[in-house]
């Protein structure tokens, strides 16, 4: 492929805040020798700041110029991508020596060309505890992953970027690279060579305050010391080493997860504020860095207090960085304010979020296409083609499937017929051929690559007999797993008229709800065409939900006019389902239910939704967009001349 044509892809890694654990990751890593050892477990989450870059392959050369955070740019660095000159590189220690070691690393196990990697912004400061190193071990991995399309998980790039990173003078933990999941909290356990990952889902917004104490701290003595309590005690000062890396820190650490899942930020401050006191008590007449003297001053300022809840330090602790929960927006825009003025403080802000509730979507798409006949006899209705208002040929299935990942989804199954598997993971997964990839325009590239990245998303649930709707989502059950889900039909197409798309309104008004009350998509309709559709009717709780009072599946005209009005800006009118549903996990019960007395017949998801409204209430969202039908000859012709209209 000439260098003109390969494609660049932009990036950014985060930083990483250490909330509570530090040090424990390597403590656990003792466990291979001890195993009277806890395993250390920490709880992270990754900055606003971090490395901002561009990269794409290149031919035989490692290829990286830096930017740092005073808008410096760093010599480029070049070195032939030979195993025994990178690793030699890395040795060496200087600047560029972490993408050198990972370069190895990626050469050696992945058989990999060049690359080249412009960070040309850098927002994360250096030597504060964040983990800008990993931040930018982790950039050069990625980089490699995406120019290759390796397909690597995150965690295979955090292994990648830790033995980049060890293969250098520089030593660090475990958690370092944790930074490569983003902008969430995670908390990860460290059991020798073992690590556990686990996404935490925030309960409520939590106001964190990172400020650079503007000091010094020795990592590598601070490390050295705490280090030479393991793998065994050999006196009561180590004994208690271990005990607040071990118990202590898993009694702290499964309390901060607790807290965070509930949004109890208060408490979390609160606990902040025990952990560096027990940190202080046990690790502090260890090591004489561990007294940072600025971090105490910051924590005992009486001032501060005024504006948080509590807090502590970040990282290896030191006087590198000082972390704070704050009571609100406005406490901690005040807070930053007199840290910088009274200390000279630079500060950032990181907000832990409460995330789209949602992160399954099921799609059923296993119907038998008997409307779209003969057509359906070749290939499924699915993957019928639409343009979309950019131009590009979209089979619908793809279409849904990005409504859903729009919504927030980060998986999703598809029910499918046994007999379709093989097609849809090879429209997926099946890649394309590079002698294709070459002559496709860059647009279509990106197209590719998009379509590659939604197949890793995907599982496949089979429905061996034709049932019904409702008996598709209960094919479901056991992969959802007791979360609330999305529920999308696989014949529905949407353009949402704001930023949000339709399936992302029909997500948020749910978790508005407080992941109470299950949410379906509405749309007014004409009476004369209600008989097609679920219609419903209720009374308004807010100026675009419906408390619904009735579902009903396709109804007749005169039972539509009788039971199904909604008056609405002074107007009778009608409301129909979408297609879009955040259905919470007791709908499979009731679906249990319509199996049991379908004598082996279909089974009706608007059933269970009826049974579902009168034991928990459902709402009925009015979205803001239009859906369009794919299912029938005429609604299609009608779809594909309208869905490419902006």
């Amino acid at each position: 492929m000439a260098a003109e044509d390969r494609k660049t892809f932009e990036l950014f890694v985060p930083g990483r805040v250490c909330l509570f654990g530090e040090h424990s990751d390597w403590a656990g890593g003792h466990r291979r020798t001890n195993s009277a050892l806890e395993p250390g477990l920490v709880i992270l989450c990754g900055t606003n700041q971090g490395m901002y870059a561009r990269c794409r392959a290149c031919d035989g050369e490692l290829v990286v110029r830096s930017t740092l955070t005073d808008g410096t740019v760093r010599e480029t660095y070049r070195q032939p991508m030979q195993l025994e000159t990178l690793q030699a590189e890395a040795r060496r220690g200087h600047f560029y020596s972490y993408a050198a070691g990972v370069a190895a690393y990626m050469l050696d196990f992945y058989g990999v060309g060049g690359v080249e990697i412009d960070n040309y912004r850098t927002t994360l400061p250096v030597k504060k505890g964040l983990s800008s190193s990993a931040a930018f071990c982790v950039l050069v991995a990625r980089a490699f992953n995406r120019a290759y399309s390796l397909g690597l998980t995150t965690r295979a790039d955090i292994e990648a970027a830790y033995q980049g990173e060890i293969a250098t003078p520089s030593r660090c933990g475990r958690m370092d690279q944790g930074c490569a999941y983003g902008q969430i909290p995670v908390m990860m356990s460290f059991d020798g060579d073992r690590i556990g990952v686990t996404p935490l889902r925030a309960g409520g917004h939590f106001y964190l305050l990172v400020a650079d104490l503007c000091g010094k701290k020795d990592t590598v003595r601070i490390l050295g010391d705490l280090n030479a309590a393991f793998p065994f005690a050999k006196s009561a000062r180590d004994a208690a080493v271990q005990q607040c890396l071990g118990a202590e820190n898993r009694r702290i650490v499964l309390r901060a997860r607790e807290l965070i899942e509930r949004g109890e930020a208060a408490a979390l401050g609160a606990l902040m504020s025990e952990a560096q006191a027990v940190f202080d008590a046990h690790l502090m007449p260890v090591c004489d860095e561990l007294r940072s003297p600025r971090l105490h001053a910051a924590l005992a300022d009486p001032r501060v207090t005024e504006w948080v809840y509590g807090g502590k330090g970040v990282g290896s602790q030191g006087d590198g960085c000082v972390q704070f929960i704050c009571k609100g927006a406005s406490e901690r825009v005040a807070l930053a304010a007199y840290l910088r003025q009274t200390y000279g403080m630079p500060c950032f802000e990181l907000d832990i979020r409460r995330p789209v509730s949602i992160r399954k979507a099921v799609i059923p798409v296993a119907g038998l296409g008997t409307r779209m006949f003969p057509y359906t006899k070749a290939v499924p209705k699915t993957l019928l083609p639409v343009v979309t208002c950019q131009g590009v040929a979209k089979p619908v299935i793809q279409l849904v499937v990005e409504e859903a990942v729009s919504a927030g989804a980060e998986e999703v199954a598809l029910v499918i017929q046994p007999e379709d598997e093989a097609r849809f993971r090879d429209f997926f997964m099946g890649g394309v051929r590079p002698d294709t990839f070459i002559k496709l325009p860059p647009a279509l590239q990106e197209e590719a690559t998009a379509l590659a990245e939604l197949g890793k998303r995907l599982t496949f649930i089979p429905q061996t007999e034709p049932r019904g709707f409702g008996h598709a989502v209960l094919l479901a059950e056991r992969w959802v797993g007791g979360e609330p889900f999305l529920l999308l039909l696989g014949d529905h197409l949407y353009r949402s008229a704001e930023a949000r798309s339709v399936a992302r309104q029909v997500a948020e008004r749910f978790q508005e709800s407080g992941d109470s009350l299950s949410v379906v998509g509405i749309y007014q309709e004409e009476l004369s065409r209600i008989r097609h559709y679920g219609t419903v009717s209720g009374e308004w709780a807010a100026e675009d939900t419906l408390q619904l009072q009735r579902i009903v599946e396709k109804p007749a005209e005169e039972e539509a006019r009788d039971f199904l009005r909604v008056s609405r800006h002074g107007k009778e009118v009608y409301f129909c389902v979408n297609g879009v549903y955040a259905l919470r996990p007791s709908i499979f019960p009731l679906l249990q239910a319509g199996a049991r007395s379908s004598d082996g017949g279909e089974i009706q998801l608007t059933a269970a939704l009826e049974a579902l409204r009168q034991a928990e209430g459902v709402l009925g969202l009015v979205v803001s967009g239009r859906h369009f039908d794919t299912g029938q000859p005429l609604l299609y012709a009608e779809t594909v001349a309208r869905f490419s209209q902006p």
